[in-house]
Protein backbone atom coordinates (compact mmCIF):
# COMPACT_ATOMS: atom_id res chain seq x y z
CA UNK A 1 0.00 0.00 0.00
CA UNK A 2 0.63 3.56 -0.14
CA UNK A 3 2.73 5.77 2.49
CA UNK A 4 -0.66 7.25 4.02
CA UNK A 5 -1.91 4.09 4.90
CA UNK A 6 1.42 3.36 6.85
CA UNK A 7 1.06 6.40 8.29
CA UNK A 8 -2.55 5.84 8.88
CA UNK A 9 -1.65 2.42 10.92
CA UNK A 10 1.38 4.26 12.58
CA UNK A 11 -1.42 6.62 14.29
CA UNK A 12 -3.54 4.38 15.02
CA UNK A 13 -0.47 2.53 17.00
CA UNK A 14 1.27 5.65 19.10
CA UNK A 15 -2.82 6.77 19.92
CA UNK A 16 -3.46 3.83 21.49
CA UNK A 17 -0.48 2.00 22.76
CA UNK A 18 -0.68 -1.03 20.28
CA UNK A 19 2.66 -2.70 20.18
CA UNK A 20 2.55 -5.35 17.11
CA UNK A 21 2.78 -2.28 14.36
CA UNK A 22 5.70 -3.35 12.57
CA UNK A 23 4.19 -6.88 11.79
CA UNK A 24 1.48 -4.98 10.04
CA UNK A 25 4.02 -4.09 7.06
CA UNK A 26 5.88 -7.45 6.60
CA UNK A 27 5.07 -8.69 2.61
CA UNK A 28 4.13 -11.99 4.28
CA UNK A 29 2.30 -10.53 7.40
CA UNK A 30 -0.44 -13.03 8.48
CA UNK A 31 -2.63 -13.99 11.17
CA UNK A 32 -1.83 -15.89 13.92
CA UNK A 33 -2.06 -19.45 13.21
CA UNK A 34 -4.84 -20.28 15.80
CA UNK A 35 -6.96 -17.11 14.15
CA UNK A 36 -8.57 -17.48 11.16
CA UNK A 37 -9.81 -15.04 8.68
CA UNK A 38 -13.26 -13.84 8.41
CA UNK A 39 -14.75 -15.14 5.02
CA UNK A 40 -16.30 -12.51 3.71
CA UNK A 41 -12.66 -10.57 3.80
CA UNK A 42 -10.54 -9.40 0.92
CA UNK A 43 -6.64 -10.44 1.14
CA UNK A 44 -4.86 -12.76 3.05
CA UNK A 45 -2.63 -10.78 5.73
CA UNK A 46 -3.11 -10.06 9.20
CA UNK A 47 -5.98 -7.14 9.17
CA UNK A 48 -5.85 -5.76 12.48
CA UNK A 49 -4.35 -2.45 10.67
CA UNK A 50 -6.40 -2.51 7.72
CA UNK A 51 -9.20 -4.83 7.44
CA UNK A 52 -11.98 -2.71 7.07
CA UNK A 53 -9.68 0.17 4.85
CA UNK A 54 -9.50 -2.79 1.97
CA UNK A 55 -12.47 -4.11 2.57
CA UNK A 56 -14.04 -0.50 1.44
CA UNK A 57 -11.59 -0.14 -1.45
CA UNK A 58 -12.36 -3.35 -2.59
CA UNK A 59 -15.76 -3.42 -2.56
CA UNK A 60 -16.07 0.42 -3.64
CA UNK A 61 -13.70 -0.54 -6.70
CA UNK A 62 -15.64 -3.47 -7.65
CA UNK A 63 -18.86 -1.37 -7.83
CA UNK A 64 -17.59 0.89 -9.87
CA UNK A 65 -16.83 -1.73 -12.55
CA UNK A 66 -19.94 -3.47 -12.37
CA UNK A 67 -19.38 -5.68 -9.79
CA UNK A 68 -21.40 -6.84 -7.51
CA UNK A 69 -19.40 -8.08 -4.45
CA UNK A 70 -21.00 -11.14 -2.24
CA UNK A 71 -23.20 -10.40 0.26
CA UNK A 72 -21.25 -11.76 3.15
CA UNK A 73 -18.31 -9.34 1.83
CA UNK A 74 -21.08 -5.99 2.57
CA UNK A 75 -22.02 -7.85 5.55
CA UNK A 76 -18.82 -8.29 6.78
CA UNK A 77 -18.00 -4.54 6.38
CA UNK A 78 -21.45 -3.34 7.67
CA UNK A 79 -20.88 -5.58 10.78
CA UNK A 80 -17.43 -4.26 12.11
CA UNK A 81 -19.84 -0.79 13.06
CA UNK A 82 -19.89 0.29 16.60
CA UNK A 83 -23.15 1.43 18.12
CA UNK A 84 -21.38 4.84 18.39
CA UNK A 85 -21.45 4.78 14.20
CA UNK A 86 -17.75 4.76 14.23
CA UNK A 87 -15.71 1.97 12.57
CA UNK A 88 -12.34 1.04 14.22
CA UNK A 89 -9.36 -0.56 11.55
CA UNK A 90 -10.74 -3.99 12.38
CA UNK A 91 -12.35 -5.84 15.33
CA UNK A 92 -11.56 -9.80 15.58
CA UNK A 93 -15.16 -10.71 17.15
CA UNK A 94 -18.01 -7.72 15.87
CA UNK A 95 -20.30 -9.32 18.47
CA UNK A 96 -18.49 -8.17 21.34
CA UNK A 97 -20.09 -4.33 22.03
CA UNK A 98 -17.11 -1.50 21.22
CA UNK A 99 -15.70 0.30 24.51
CA UNK A 100 -13.67 2.88 25.06
CA UNK A 101 -10.43 1.21 24.59
CA UNK A 102 -11.88 0.39 20.69
CA UNK A 103 -9.75 2.54 18.63
CA UNK A 104 -12.48 4.14 16.31
CA UNK A 105 -10.95 6.41 13.58
CA UNK A 106 -12.36 8.73 11.06
CA UNK A 107 -10.80 7.25 8.31
CA UNK A 108 -11.94 3.69 8.56
CA UNK A 109 -15.48 5.39 9.61
CA UNK A 110 -15.37 7.22 6.07
CA UNK A 111 -13.83 4.92 3.97
CA UNK A 112 -16.60 2.64 4.84
CA UNK A 113 -19.10 5.01 4.54
CA UNK A 114 -17.87 5.71 0.78
CA UNK A 115 -18.44 1.71 0.13
CA UNK A 116 -21.48 0.91 1.82
CA UNK A 117 -23.46 4.32 0.15
CA UNK A 118 -21.87 3.21 -3.25
CA UNK A 119 -23.49 -0.43 -2.67
CA UNK A 120 -26.90 0.56 -1.45
CA UNK A 121 -28.87 -0.65 1.08
CA UNK A 122 -27.50 0.12 4.02
CA UNK A 123 -28.92 3.58 4.84
CA UNK A 124 -29.18 3.37 8.67
CA UNK A 125 -25.42 2.10 8.73
CA UNK A 126 -24.17 5.31 6.67
CA UNK A 127 -26.28 7.48 8.51
CA UNK A 128 -25.03 6.36 11.59
CA UNK A 129 -21.84 6.83 10.48
CA UNK A 130 -22.02 10.14 9.33
CA UNK A 131 -23.35 11.04 12.19
CA UNK A 132 -20.49 10.08 14.37
CA UNK A 133 -18.17 11.85 11.27
CA UNK A 134 -19.80 14.93 12.53
CA UNK A 135 -19.37 14.73 16.33
CA UNK A 136 -16.05 14.36 15.94
CA UNK A 137 -15.15 17.48 13.33
CA UNK A 138 -12.84 19.74 15.42
CA UNK A 139 -13.47 23.40 15.18
CA UNK A 140 -11.72 24.53 12.58
CA UNK A 141 -13.84 22.65 9.96
CA UNK A 142 -11.94 19.30 9.31
CA UNK A 143 -11.11 16.21 10.87
CA UNK A 144 -7.91 14.57 12.24
CA UNK A 145 -7.40 10.23 11.85
CA UNK A 146 -8.72 9.65 15.48
CA UNK A 147 -11.11 12.16 17.62
CA UNK A 148 -9.17 14.92 19.51
CA UNK A 149 -5.57 15.06 16.95
CA UNK A 150 -5.11 18.02 15.04
CA UNK A 151 -6.87 18.48 11.23
CA UNK A 152 -4.54 17.07 8.17
CA UNK A 153 -5.32 17.45 4.55
CA UNK A 154 -5.78 13.28 4.27
CA UNK A 155 -8.21 12.55 6.98
CA UNK A 156 -10.35 15.72 6.11
CA UNK A 157 -10.58 15.01 2.32
CA UNK A 158 -11.46 11.51 3.33
CA UNK A 159 -14.57 12.80 5.20
CA UNK A 160 -15.46 14.98 2.38
CA UNK A 161 -15.51 12.04 -0.04
CA UNK A 162 -18.16 10.35 2.75
CA UNK A 163 -20.02 13.24 3.25
CA UNK A 164 -20.49 13.74 -0.23
CA UNK A 165 -21.37 9.62 -0.65
CA UNK A 166 -23.94 9.99 1.72
CA UNK A 167 -25.99 12.85 0.15
CA UNK A 168 -24.92 15.91 2.56
CA UNK A 169 -22.96 19.07 1.60
CA UNK A 170 -19.91 19.56 3.35
CA UNK A 171 -19.88 22.87 3.05
CA UNK A 172 -23.25 22.76 5.41
CA UNK A 173 -21.56 20.31 7.70
CA UNK A 174 -19.84 22.91 9.88
CA UNK A 175 -18.18 22.62 13.38
CA UNK A 176 -19.36 24.34 16.44
CA UNK A 177 -17.63 27.54 15.58
CA UNK A 178 -19.37 27.29 12.29
CA UNK A 179 -16.65 26.62 10.03
CA UNK A 180 -16.97 23.53 6.91
CA UNK A 181 -13.72 21.42 5.73
CA UNK A 182 -13.60 24.20 2.98
CA UNK A 183 -12.38 26.55 5.50
CA UNK A 184 -9.70 24.17 7.12
CA UNK A 185 -8.31 22.76 4.09
CA UNK A 186 -6.34 26.33 2.58
CA UNK A 187 -4.93 26.58 6.03
CA UNK A 188 -3.50 23.05 5.04
CA UNK A 189 -2.10 24.47 1.73
CA UNK A 190 1.51 26.45 1.01
CA UNK A 191 2.85 29.22 -0.59
CA UNK A 192 3.26 29.51 -4.47
CA UNK A 193 7.07 30.13 -3.67
CA UNK A 194 9.51 27.46 -2.86
CA UNK A 195 6.70 25.40 -1.47
CA UNK A 196 4.49 25.33 -4.87
CA UNK A 197 1.29 25.89 -3.83
CA UNK A 198 1.45 22.09 -2.29
CA UNK A 199 -0.94 20.89 0.73
CA UNK A 200 1.64 19.83 3.49
CA UNK A 201 2.50 17.30 6.03
CA UNK A 202 3.73 18.35 9.22
CA UNK A 203 7.65 17.55 10.11
CA UNK A 204 7.59 15.07 13.31
CA UNK A 205 9.92 16.87 15.21
CA UNK A 206 9.24 20.59 14.36
CA UNK A 207 5.31 20.39 13.50
CA UNK A 208 5.87 22.59 10.23
CA UNK A 209 4.32 21.85 7.29
CA UNK A 210 6.27 20.36 4.05
CA UNK A 211 5.34 20.18 0.60
CA UNK A 212 4.16 16.48 0.24
CA UNK A 213 2.26 14.86 -2.82
CA UNK A 214 0.20 12.36 -0.89
CA UNK A 215 -1.49 15.33 1.07
CA UNK A 216 -1.31 17.43 -1.99
CA UNK A 217 -3.59 14.36 -3.93
CA UNK A 218 -6.02 14.38 -1.06
CA UNK A 219 -5.99 18.23 -0.54
CA UNK A 220 -6.90 18.79 -3.99
CA UNK A 221 -9.74 16.21 -4.35
CA UNK A 222 -10.76 17.27 -0.80
CA UNK A 223 -10.99 20.67 -2.05
CA UNK A 224 -13.03 19.38 -5.30
CA UNK A 225 -15.46 17.66 -3.09
CA UNK A 226 -14.76 14.78 -4.77
CA UNK A 227 -13.57 11.46 -3.85
CA UNK A 228 -11.72 7.93 -5.61
CA UNK A 229 -14.62 7.46 -8.01
CA UNK A 230 -13.90 10.21 -10.56
CA UNK A 231 -14.61 10.15 -14.33
CA UNK A 232 -12.77 11.07 -17.18
CA UNK A 233 -12.49 15.16 -17.50
CA UNK A 234 -14.49 15.86 -20.43
CA UNK A 235 -13.25 19.27 -21.54
CA UNK A 236 -9.58 18.87 -20.28
CA UNK A 237 -7.73 22.14 -18.71
CA UNK A 238 -5.42 24.15 -21.33
CA UNK A 239 -2.19 24.75 -19.04
CA UNK A 240 -1.28 24.42 -15.63
CA UNK A 241 -3.59 26.69 -13.12
CA UNK A 242 -1.61 29.79 -12.22
CA UNK A 243 -0.58 29.79 -8.29
CA UNK A 244 -2.22 32.16 -6.04
CA UNK A 245 -2.67 33.14 -2.24
CA UNK A 246 -4.63 29.69 -1.55
CA UNK A 247 -7.84 32.07 0.72
CA UNK A 248 -10.46 29.34 -0.85
CA UNK A 249 -10.45 25.75 -1.33
CA UNK A 250 -10.91 26.35 -4.83
CA UNK A 251 -7.67 28.27 -4.91
CA UNK A 252 -5.90 25.83 -2.75
CA UNK A 253 -6.96 23.13 -5.06
CA UNK A 254 -5.73 24.63 -8.20
CA UNK A 255 -2.37 25.61 -6.54
CA UNK A 256 -2.12 21.82 -5.75
CA UNK A 257 -2.99 20.68 -8.85
CA UNK A 258 -0.42 22.76 -10.52
CA UNK A 259 1.99 21.51 -7.69
CA UNK A 260 1.17 17.64 -8.63
CA UNK A 261 1.59 18.50 -12.43
CA UNK A 262 4.71 20.03 -12.35
CA UNK A 263 6.26 16.71 -9.78
CA UNK A 264 5.12 14.72 -11.92
CA UNK A 265 6.54 15.89 -15.07
CA UNK A 266 9.57 16.59 -13.49
CA UNK A 267 9.86 13.06 -13.05
CA UNK A 268 8.78 11.00 -16.14
CA UNK A 269 5.04 11.04 -15.00
CA UNK A 270 4.96 9.60 -11.36
CA UNK A 271 6.50 10.12 -8.27
CA UNK A 272 9.60 9.76 -6.21
CA UNK A 273 9.61 8.72 -2.53
CA UNK A 274 11.92 9.77 -0.07
CA UNK A 275 14.21 6.62 -0.59
CA UNK A 276 14.33 7.76 -4.24
CA UNK A 277 12.19 4.91 -5.49
CA UNK A 278 9.09 4.87 -7.84
CA UNK A 279 6.16 5.42 -5.43
CA UNK A 280 3.09 3.96 -6.98
CA UNK A 281 0.19 4.36 -4.96
CA UNK A 282 0.24 8.11 -4.32
CA UNK A 283 0.62 8.36 -8.02
CA UNK A 284 -2.03 6.46 -8.54
CA UNK A 285 -3.79 9.18 -5.89
CA UNK A 286 -2.02 11.84 -8.23
CA UNK A 287 -3.88 10.57 -11.17
CA UNK A 288 -7.35 11.32 -9.30
CA UNK A 289 -6.79 14.40 -8.73
CA UNK A 290 -5.46 15.74 -11.73
CA UNK A 291 -8.76 14.16 -13.77
CA UNK A 292 -10.84 15.70 -10.94
CA UNK A 293 -9.00 19.27 -11.65
CA UNK A 294 -9.86 18.52 -15.38
CA UNK A 295 -5.99 17.92 -16.39
CA UNK A 296 -6.84 15.08 -18.51
CA UNK A 297 -3.66 14.80 -20.52
CA UNK A 298 -1.41 14.40 -17.07
CA UNK A 299 -3.62 12.05 -15.63
CA UNK A 300 -3.60 9.94 -18.84
CA UNK A 301 0.26 9.90 -18.78
CA UNK A 302 0.56 9.06 -15.11
CA UNK A 303 -1.83 6.16 -15.69
CA UNK A 304 -0.04 5.09 -18.65
CA UNK A 305 2.91 4.32 -16.43
CA UNK A 306 1.16 2.55 -13.81
CA UNK A 307 -0.09 0.57 -16.09
CA UNK A 308 3.91 -0.80 -17.32
CA UNK A 309 4.99 0.10 -13.53
CA UNK A 310 2.98 -1.25 -10.69
CA UNK A 311 2.29 -4.97 -11.38
CA UNK A 312 4.78 -6.11 -8.86
CA UNK A 313 3.60 -3.69 -6.14
CA UNK A 314 0.14 -4.42 -6.68
CA UNK A 315 0.83 -8.45 -6.03
CA UNK A 316 2.65 -7.77 -2.26
CA UNK A 317 0.06 -4.65 -1.31
CA UNK A 318 -3.07 -6.99 -2.41
CA UNK A 319 -6.64 -5.76 -2.68
CA UNK A 320 -6.74 -2.28 -1.65
CA UNK A 321 -3.91 -1.98 -4.41
CA UNK A 322 -5.65 -3.35 -6.99
CA UNK A 323 -8.10 -1.19 -5.78
CA UNK A 324 -6.52 1.81 -6.65
CA UNK A 325 -5.22 1.07 -9.71
CA UNK A 326 -8.74 0.69 -11.03
CA UNK A 327 -9.56 4.09 -9.61
CA UNK A 328 -6.82 5.36 -11.84
CA UNK A 329 -7.80 3.58 -14.38
CA UNK A 330 -11.02 4.88 -14.43
CA UNK A 331 -10.00 8.19 -14.20
CA UNK A 332 -7.78 8.07 -17.11
CA UNK A 333 -10.61 6.72 -19.40
CA UNK A 334 -8.64 3.35 -19.51
CA UNK A 335 -9.61 -0.21 -19.21
CA UNK A 336 -9.10 -1.97 -15.94
CA UNK A 337 -9.84 -5.12 -17.49
CA UNK A 338 -6.66 -4.20 -19.71
CA UNK A 339 -4.33 -2.63 -17.58
CA UNK A 340 -0.94 -2.99 -18.98
CA UNK A 341 -2.19 -6.60 -20.23
CA UNK A 342 -3.39 -7.32 -16.74
CA UNK A 343 -6.99 -7.70 -15.79
CA UNK A 344 -7.09 -6.13 -12.42
CA UNK A 345 -10.51 -6.64 -11.80
CA UNK A 346 -9.75 -10.40 -11.85
CA UNK A 347 -6.69 -9.95 -9.66
CA UNK A 348 -8.85 -8.02 -7.13
CA UNK A 349 -11.86 -10.64 -7.14
CA UNK A 350 -9.10 -13.26 -6.63
CA UNK A 351 -8.36 -11.55 -3.18
CA UNK A 352 -11.58 -12.11 -1.62
CA UNK A 353 -15.09 -14.12 -2.24
CA UNK A 354 -16.42 -15.14 -5.60
CA UNK A 355 -18.56 -11.55 -6.18
CA UNK A 356 -22.25 -12.07 -6.88
CA UNK A 357 -22.31 -11.11 -10.14
CA UNK A 358 -20.00 -9.84 -12.95
CA UNK A 359 -20.32 -7.28 -16.10
CA UNK A 360 -18.84 -5.38 -18.44
CA UNK A 361 -17.59 -1.77 -17.14
CA UNK A 362 -20.46 0.13 -16.86
CA UNK A 363 -20.74 2.79 -20.12
CA UNK A 364 -20.63 6.64 -19.42
CA UNK A 365 -24.04 7.14 -19.85
CA UNK A 366 -24.89 3.92 -17.52
CA UNK A 367 -22.99 6.15 -14.45
CA UNK A 368 -24.74 9.17 -15.26
CA UNK A 369 -28.17 7.13 -14.87
CA UNK A 370 -27.05 6.45 -11.69
CA UNK A 371 -25.83 9.63 -10.36
CA UNK A 372 -28.91 10.86 -11.09
CA UNK A 373 -31.08 7.96 -9.52
CA UNK A 374 -28.97 8.22 -6.47
CA UNK A 375 -28.30 11.74 -5.73
CA UNK A 376 -24.66 11.16 -4.96
CA UNK A 377 -21.25 12.35 -5.70
CA UNK A 378 -18.15 10.39 -5.90
CA UNK A 379 -16.00 9.40 -3.14
CA UNK A 380 -12.04 8.77 -2.23
CA UNK A 381 -10.60 7.63 0.33
CA UNK A 382 -7.82 9.78 2.49
CA UNK A 383 -5.72 8.90 5.41
CA UNK A 384 -4.50 11.03 8.51
CA UNK A 385 -0.40 11.74 7.97
CA UNK A 386 -1.20 14.95 9.52
CA UNK A 387 -2.14 13.61 12.43
CA UNK A 388 1.38 11.20 12.53
CA UNK A 389 3.56 13.86 12.05
CA UNK A 390 2.06 15.57 15.29
CA UNK A 391 3.15 12.91 17.22
CA UNK A 392 6.03 12.18 16.89
CA UNK A 393 6.55 8.86 15.08
CA UNK A 394 7.91 9.81 11.30
CA UNK A 395 11.17 7.65 11.38
CA UNK A 396 8.90 4.84 11.64
CA UNK A 397 7.17 6.02 8.24
CA UNK A 398 10.84 6.49 6.54
CA UNK A 399 11.57 3.21 7.85
CA UNK A 400 8.79 1.62 6.87
CA UNK A 401 8.42 3.45 2.61
CA UNK A 402 10.47 1.19 1.12
CA UNK A 403 8.05 -1.74 1.54
CA UNK A 404 5.25 0.65 -0.14
CA UNK A 405 7.66 0.82 -3.35
CA UNK A 406 7.98 -1.70 -6.73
Amino acid sequence: MNVRRSAAVLAAVAVWGTAAAPAAFADDASPSPSTALPSGLYGKTDPKFDGVFRQSYALLAQDTVGVKPAGKAVDWLAGQQCASGGFAAYRADASEPCNSKTAVDSNSTAAAVQALAALGGRDKTVEKAVDWLKSVQNTDGGWGYSPGLPTDANSTGIVVGALAAAGENPAGVKSQDGKSAFDALPKLAMDCGKDGGAFGLADAKTKKLNPDADATAAGVLGSLGKGLVVAPAKKAEDSAPKCAKPDTASQAASNGTGYLLKTLGDHDDHLIAATDMPDVGNTADSVLALAAAGQQEQAEKSAEWLAKNSADWAKKAGPAAYAQLIFAAHAAGMDPRDFGGADLVKQLGATGPAPESASKSPSASDEDKKKDEDGGVSIWWIIGVGAVAGIGIGFLISGNRKKQQL
